[in-house]
Parts: C-alpha cells; structure tokens; sequence
C-alpha cells in the first residue's frame, strides 16, 4: 500500500481510499491517545474523528517534512487542548467496575482508589506534559517523534518529563501524619 506519507501525499491528490487506508493504520492509536487525554470516550470519539477531517482538508498542502503520526499527533494535541480550554474543570472519574476474580473487597478498593489518584494526578498537568506522559508512557513514543508532535527538541521533551515525573511524585507521595513525626 505504501508509506503513511505516501498515502498522504496521494490522499492531497484526491485519492480517497489512500486516506482511508490511513485511517484504518491509525485510528485506534489516535483514540487511545485523545481518550487518555480526555478521560472521556465521547468526547475523544469526536476529537478523533475532527482529527481526520482536519487532515483530510490538508491533504493537498501536506509536506513530508516529518512522519505522518507526528502531524496526525500535532492536530490530536491542539484538538485535545482546545477542548480542555472550553470545558469546565473536570470531574473525578467514575472508577470502572472491576472482574469478579479480585483477591478482596478491600483489595479492590485500594487498587481502584490509587488509580483514582493517579489518574487525578495526572490530569493536574497542564496539557503539554500530560500528552508528553501519554505519548511517553503509554503509547511508546519515541522523543523525536514526541518533539515533532509538540514542536520542540527532544531535549524540551526530556525536560517536560522530568517536570511531569516531579509534579506526578509530589502528589502522589504520601503526606506525613500525626503518628509519622512520633
């Protein structure tokens, strides 16, 4: 079928089943990435979808200049912090509900409030970060890659890291009691 860039390049030329091939090759990436974002599978469904019809309008002015998941990413990216701009502040998730094979009841709810933390916490970044920890952390994304999507060096993706690590720490270290300065 070709490369992604070449199905791009084709898809600019008018070829419709070019672009369908690429996003069939990449939708289910694209959701995982929007719907760790948004914490919402509606609205990741939504941003997803504007995603390709963005790129599909582009078509004819794409340049290979970087790999196609980095231009797809960009436009998730911008999308995903557009809609956090005009939504109010999130609420807390709604833990799902777990198979029946867990160890304890108690068990169960400490694993499901810790995930409730983290996924907290991880909301409490501000959007660059937090797309950085995803692509990083759950996607696999290499640092050039990432660099491209949020158009700056690997260098600025190490230090956007490093910062989400120490934030992501800080609120999830656990805080002192009465009985720990005994």
């Amino acid at each position: 079928m070709g490369s992604d860039e070449e199905l791009m390049l084709a898809a600019g030329l008018g070829d419709r089943g070019a672009f369908a091939e690429l996003v069939t090759r990449h939708h289910a990436r694209a959701f995982r990435v929007a719907s760790r974002f948004s914490q919402d599978r509606e609205e990741a469904a939504d941003i997803v979808q504007e995603s390709f019809l963005k790129v599909l309008a582009a078509a004819p002015r794409y340049r290979p200049n970087a790999a196609f998941t980095t231009y797809l990413f960009r436009v998730i990216a911008n999308l995903c912090t557009d809609n956090r701009r005009k939504r109010r502040p999130e609420p807390e998730e709604e833990i799902q509900d777990r198979p029946s094979e867990r160890p304890s009841p108690l068990d169960s709810l400490l694993r499901d409030e810790r995930l409730a933390c983290v996924l907290a916490a991880l909301r409490s970044l501000p959007p660059r970060q937090r797309l950085a920890v995803i692509l990083k952390y759950n996607e696999e994304t290499s640092y050039k890659e990432i660099a491209g999507v949020l158009e700056t060096s690997e260098k600025g993706v190490e230090r956007l890291l490093a910062r989400a690590r120490e934030s992501l720490l800080a609120r999830l270290a656990p805080t002192p009691t009465a009985t720990d300065k005994t």
